[in-house]
């Protein structure tokens, strides 16, 4: 039997960060064959991480890659906010970020792209599972590109470059690349994470969303017992306010608190042509713990 040393074992939690017992039992099943071990390892993760998959993840992070006339985000989760400040998965998230960069936001596809270490990043994900011992999961990818111009990124709460609560793409056709551009880009999507707009332009607006609104604005205005002809203007006002309210390019710029969105992109001589946000953990149900409770059941009580 081959002799397992402590610097041995110290090598194999070091690429693997795996425990120390489990270091030791995979040299010892692999004879003392570092790239066995890790093998070894990996076999008992996809055991580890199937136990972990059906819990609940709201948390992680969103990261963000650029690139010429391109940029990609990703929103990977994990159980608990802890795991956002481990330095493996947000090396993770960012290497997803990228590889989406390459293969585009199709998650199939991405699941397949191999990363730095060899591994697809299917594979990379069951393994940190089984290395952090929490459930994870990619949740999303976004790719957006210009024929000319730059497509700008923008992190809030960030913890590391490119690594945050909130992303936002924002692509900016220009004829060049300019920094400028790279600048009007960052700052719209300061104003996306701040106004969470739900569409480019007035076309984009839901259909269905528009047809409730305007229900609702009939209702209202019905209710003042004023003529129909009067009605339908004060519908027709109300639709304009509800679309400055949730189209990006009829939205008072922030950042100056008067101008249009609109304006500001034309002034600059560039046009808009797409955007997307992500916020950490929107829309998934998180479990609310009563700890009392759990106590209580935990005592027979």
């Amino acid at each position: 039997m081959a002799q397992i040393t402590a610097a041995l074992v110290k090598e194999l939690r070091e690429k693997t960060g795996a425990g120390m017992m489990d270091c030791k039992k995979a040299l010892n099943e692999a004879e003392g064959d570092i790239e066995g071990a890790i093998d070894w390892l990996r076999k008992k993760g996809l055991s580890a991480a199937a136990k972990k998959s059906g819990r609940v993840t709201a948390e992680g992070l969103v990261g963000v890659a650029q690139a010429d006339k391109k940029a990609a985000m990703v929103e990977v989760n994990a159980e608990t906010d802890f795991v956002a400040r481990n330095e493996h998965f947000q090396n993770f998230v960012s290497e997803v970020a990228h590889a989406a960069l390459d293969v585009g936001d199709d998650l199939e596809k991405l699941k397949t792209a191999v990363l730095k270490s060899g591994r697809s990043v299917a594979d990379e994900l069951t393994h940190l599972i089984a290395t952090i011992g929490e459930n994870m999961s990619i949740r999303r990818a976004r790719v957006l590109s210009v024929p000319s111009g730059v497509v700008a990124t923008y992190v809030h709460s960030a913890v590391s470059p490119g690594l945050g609560k909130i992303g936002v793409l924002a692509a900016v056709e220009a004829p060049t690349a300019s920094e400028a551009m790279e600048d009007l880009g960052r700052r719209i999507g300061m104003h996306v994470a701040a106004t969470r707009p739900a569409a480019l332009d007035v076309d984009s607006v839901d259909p269905q969303a528009l047809e409730r609104e305007r229900a609702v604005l009939v209702e209202q205005a019905k209710a003042s017992g004023k003529p129909d002809a009067i009605i339908e203007k004060m519908v027709d006002g109300r639709i304009r306010k509800f679309y400055e309210e949730v189209v990006l390019l009829e939205q008072v710029w922030v950042h100056d608190g008067e101008s249009r969105v609109r304006k500001i992109v034309e002034k600059a001589g560039a046009k808009l042509t797409g955007f997307d946000r992500f916020q950490l953990g929107e829309g998934i149900e998180k479990e609310e713990n009563d700890f009392a409770a759990e106590v209580a059941k935990a005592a027979g009580n």
